[in-house]
């Protein structure tokens, strides 16, 4: 989770520093072009590569349409808006998942989810004051790439049905490649990284990709409700590195949000878990 969490943070600062010579579909190109060394690397070594499979691509192309989105709104969102504001809407993820699930994997919206999800929706109202502050600067781009984030963990959960990790990451870095280089030069004009944004492309690639690793490798060897509040402290990191780097205040609103929104996940991880 210390991984996670360095790897999370680390994306986030590297992308606020390159997006002064990219825009976001050439970060996410490149980021992915990186990517699909590494997975195929990976595979190569680990002997997994025939795990590669085209049988599931309807389901591939939905979930990174998602997430390519949400990657792009978010990557949007941290040059305009403070880090802090931006982490504290990414944890209302698990509530859109949450929802999504019920219409995707066909799972029960019970009174504790609904409850959930509600208590979570008044930590997003606390988090933006939209009734002081109107709806500023990046607030729907990362409200927005929390619910495309949402859509690509229940689509990705359901690959796992019926795919291994190795398949779901090449499909991840070679359609997010696609995606990146149509939209990057649909105007003809592909900037190339300078010799200052390069080290910063290749954190966020590496970054990216470890990230989710640890992530998950975590939560094959804890239970969510341990897990759960230690990524939570990505909150406060971010926090500090951007009041630290970038003289951005941390405001008692968004960390009692997002204290709120962290709430509601709790609940009902405990509840699922019990279950």
């Amino acid at each position: 989770m210390i991984g996670a969490i360095v790897s999370f943070t680390s994306m986030a600062v590297a992308g606020r520093e390159v997006a002064v010579a990219l825009d976001t579909f050439e970060i996410m190109m490149y980021r992915s072009f990186l990517g699909i060394v590494i997975v195929m690397s990976g595979a190569a070594i680990s002997g997994t590569l025939g795990q590669i499979t085209t049988r599931s691509m309807d389901v591939h192309v939905v979930r990174n349409i998602s997430h390519f989105a949400g990657q792009n709104l978010w990557f949007h969102a941290i040059t305009v808006a403070p880090l802090s504001l931006v982490f504290a809407l990414e944890f209302t993820m698990p509530i859109w998942a949450m929802i999504f699930a019920v219409f995707v994997l066909r799972e029960r919206l019970t009174a504790t989810r609904i409850f959930t999800a509600a208590i979570g929706f008044v930590g997003i109202l606390v988090v933006t004051r939209p009734w002081a502050l109107g709806l500023g600067p990046g607030i729907v781009p990362a409200a927005l790439a929390a619910i495309g984030f949402a859509g690509s963990a229940v689509f990705t959960r359901l690959l796992t049905r019926t795919e291994t990790i190795t398949c779901i990451l090449f499909w991840l870095t070679v359609l997010q490649a696609v995606f990146g280089t149509v939209l990057a030069g649909y105007d003809a004009d592909i900037a190339l990284p300078t010799l200052q944004a390069t080290p910063w492309i290749v954190l966020i690639g590496c970054a990216g990709l470890l990230a989710h690793f640890c992530l998950t490798k975590a939560l094959s060897l804890a239970p969510a409700s341990v897990v759960m509040p230690i990524d939570f402290t990505r909150l406060p990191v971010v926090a500090f590195l951007g009041m630290l780097l970038y003289g951005e205040p941390i405001e008692a609103a968004v960390i009692i949000g997002a204290l709120v929104i962290f709430a509601a996940n709790y609940v009902n991880i405990l509840t699922e878990s019990r279950a």
